[in-house]
């Protein structure tokens, strides 16, 4: 892996090539990385579950005459994609003002604009701000309980950077927090909430421990020594388990969602396409190998956009 160091102004764990780099002056980079725009994986992460919630509410939105009424639109897709976008990075950039010092302790991070003193504590600041303030203007997009709701979620987003230094469980408060969108698309069209989006959450807060347990596993060694605390350490050489049982969950949860949501017969279909490719992750995974963990941190990408794609069929057979 290509370090910091052989591209000048780069971070040493995101791609060197992005169009980042690009596409953008050079005095914007540090700002790009504090975003993470270039490491997409985690908005892409952040608005699956957005993008699930918005289908399942269509497929429960059906009309009696076998179509559904178009309360969930492109729109409505469009606006959880930006808002993913910003909040990640609004997020991103929060987190990296609260780990500053850590982040110098760890040699995958000690590259990163804040402790490589390329940005100042006050100019990530102002750019989280401007971040968060896109967020709200896409919330305000939505109803008003949507907008409550949507507001709710900064509590726990607030919290989670400190969970590494008080619970062996930070994954699950990034559960709480980056599965928020399950519920905001369905809010988005009823206005309200049920068991169906209430079953999704919990299936990607079990998905979320999952895929970030498999990303924490590079950061064993120096988060042992550094003192901060995830289910990687906590898990150990028993990984393998404790990852069958959670992506277990993910389909289990989702299972129940699918029955609440009215999800067609061909969504189940897919439903086992979806455990297959969490299967995989976990038949193949060597918690020694950073590289193949970064991969597989990776892949879950592709799942959350075979769940969507799911959720889009059972919601075409519906409407024949």
């Amino acid at each position: 892996m290509s370090t910091s160091h052989d591209f000048p102004g780069r971070v040493a764990d995101a791609p060197s090539d992005n169009f980042v780099y690009r596409a953008l002056p050079r005095a914007l980079w540090p700002y790009a990385q504090l975003a993470r725009w270039d490491r997409p994986i985690g908005w892409q992460l952040l608005m699956w579950p957005c993008f699930w919630s918005s289908a399942l509410a269509a497929n429960a939105d059906m009309g009696p005459d076998g179509v559904f009424s178009l309360k969930v639109k492109l729109f409505h897709l469009f606006l959880f994609f930006l808002g993913a976008v910003a909040m990640r990075g609004a997020g991103c950039t929060y987190n990296d003002i609260v780990d500053h010092r850590i982040d110098m302790e760890v040699a995958r991070t000690r590259s990163r604009p804040l402790p490589s003193g390329r940005v100042t504590r006050l100019q990530a600041k102002i750019f989280m701000v401007l971040q968060a303030l896109v967020g709200l203007f896409v919330l305000l997009q939505f109803n008003g309980f949507t907008i409550g709701l949507g507001l709710a979620s900064l509590l726990v987003v607030a919290i989670y950077p400190f969970a590494k230094r008080f619970t062996d469980w930070p994954q699950f408060f990034l559960g709480l927090a980056f599965s928020w969108g399950a519920l905001m698309g369905w809010a988005g069209v009823f206005g309200s909430l049920s068991f169906a989006p209430v079953w999704l959450y919990a299936a990607a807060i079990a998905w979320t421990i999952g895929y970030d347990t498999i990303y924490a596993m590079q950061d064993r060694e120096d988060d042992a020594l550094v003192g901060v605390r995830s289910t990687a350490l906590l898990f150990g050489e028993h990984a393998k388990a404790w990852l069958s049982g959670l992506y277990a969950l993910t389909v289990l949860f989702l299972l129940f969602a699918f029955i609440a949501g009215h999800v067609a017969f061909l969504g189940y279909v897919g439903l086992l396409i979806v455990a297959l490719m969490l299967a995989w992750q976990v038949l193949i995974l060597d918690i020694d190998n950073p590289d193949q963990c970064l991969k597989l941190f990776k892949f879950n990408h592709p799942v959350g956009a075979m769940i969507f794609l799911v959720l889009v069929v059972s919601l075409v057979t519906h409407s024949r």
